[in-house]
């Protein structure tokens, strides 16, 4: 029996990006059937439409199919990508627009968004998790590309699941860094360390040498208008964090423009709208250019890199999330760190890193602590352990704030918190 790989959330806009990178790792990649579940069947059928065109154009000798039933599409499955919103883009809307009358900022993977998000997200993944490992193949593995990432991939992996957890910062760092110094992606590797959405690039070695030095040196308002901070935090750190820790940098600054209206989550949903409307036109058979707005960029090739090189065993290095097992000294073992990792079939094997600098330690263990709270609430339902975990989030002031802030956040996602409510339905 050929290759299998099976799309949890087929219906989302970022599929195109993921036919696309399969398409083109036909040789490396090759997959005999490729499927896309999603519960929304007309969202299934537009988006499932574009990928049969983007597969016939790319002469794609594999079987593509189109399934609103869970069970078809994760039997037999050898690879699940999962890429799922709990809620939809109304549930981020509140994400990122509630807490902000509480003071704190609103954002969908970080902050009591994130948060919000993980106790909606968690429970669905483990009971999609349940399901891979009795339908799907023996070995079959989870790719996870659902935010928040970090939390997922921990709760995949502490429940003894196969899964790697996937974000597009990293490649999307290198693919820019490659442009800027006009050399191949393959040319550019970065010492990429912390957690999913909490990083920072402490290298960037072009052919073997480390550039990043003489950019801190030349330009480090550039390096940190390219993440959104000021350039001199990177001039302090020496250093390039991801654009996530803006929120964490520059709090004040982020919150004045959220309560000036400034949400993604509303130019998201205009985006989604027009590229539905794309993907409705029978001549399209490319992803298109709009569909680089939508936030998921190089996620193409992130995923069908990953998938090929769990496929091939290739033993590339990769930045994905996955446990630590030492690759960052001065964290525990079993905390899910965003790192440089070899690829095979046995999975992903971090590579061993210089411990954090104090600064950025203190707040990687602040966030770890909160992930590992937040999930244990997410399991059980347990007020008084998301409470704890709300008011150890870096972005949350106080207690009384966290206090406050659960209760708004708990009835507000009523539908999607079943064990939070469980006289109520799920919507």
């Amino acid at each position: 029996m050929g290759t299998k790989i099976a799309v949890v959330g087929g219906g989302s806009t970022y599929t195109p990006e993921l036919v696309d990178g399969i398409a083109r790792r036909s040789t490396r990649l090759t997959a005999d059937e490729l499927v896309l579940f999603d519960i929304d069947r007309e969202r299934l059928d537009i988006v499932g439409g574009l990928a049969q065109r983007m597969l016939k154009r790319g002469g794609w000798p594999g079987r593509l199919t189109l399934t609103t039933r869970r069970a078809e599409a994760l039997d037999g499955a050898d690879f699940v990508l999962i890429q799922l919103r709990v809620g939809g883009q109304q549930a981020r809307l509140v994400d990122e627009t509630l807490p902000n009358s509480f003071g704190t900022i609103g954002q969908e993977t970080t902050g009591p968004g994130g948060f919000a998000k993980a106790l909606r997200t968690v429970p669905v993944l483990l009971e999609i998790a349940q399901e891979v490992a009795h339908r799907s193949a023996p070995g079959a593995w989870i790719v996870d590309f659902t935010n928040p990432v970090g939390i997922a991939t921990r709760a995949l992996l502490d429940e003894g699941h196969r899964a790697i957890g996937l974000c597009n910062v990293a490649i999307g760092l290198q693919r820019r860094f490659a442009e800027q110094f006009g050399v191949d992606a393959d040319d550019v590797e970065l010492e990429h360390v912390g957690l999913n959405h909490l990083s920072w690039e402490r290298a960037v070695r072009v052919k073997g040498v480390d550039r990043l030095p003489e950019l801190v040196d030349s330009d480090p308002a550039g390096l940190g208008e390219m993440v959104g901070v000021p350039g001199g935090i990177v001039s302090a750190q020496r250093a390039l964090p991801s654009y996530y820790l803006r929120y964490y940098y520059c709090q004040g600054e982020v919150l004045a423009e959220q309560r000036d209206g400034h949400h993604r989550a509303e130019e998201v949903m205009q985006i989604e709208h027009d590229l539905l409307e794309m993907y409705r036109d029978p001549s399209l058979d490319t992803k298109p250019e709009l569909l680089e707005h939508r936030g998921g960029a190089f996620y193409s090739e992130a995923a069908a890199q990953l998938i090929a090189s769990l496929h091939d065993g290739r033993g590339d290095i990769q930045v994905v999330d996955t446990y630590n097992r030492g690759a960052l000294p001065d964290l525990p073992t079993d905390v899910v760190v965003e790192v440089p990792a070899r690829i095979t079939r046995d999975g992903a094997a971090p590579l061993a890193q210089a411990p954090l600098a104090p600064d950025m330690h203190g707040l990687v263990e602040s966030a770890r602590a909160y992930e590992e709270l937040t999930i244990a609430a997410a399991k059980s339902g347990d007020r008084v352990l998301a409470l704890r975990a709300l008011a150890a989030n870096p972005l949350v002031p106080d207690w009384p704030t966290a206090g406050a802030l659960l209760a708004a956040l708990l009835e507000a996602n009523k539908t999607h918190l079943p064990r939070f409510f469980p006289q109520v339905a799920v919507a």
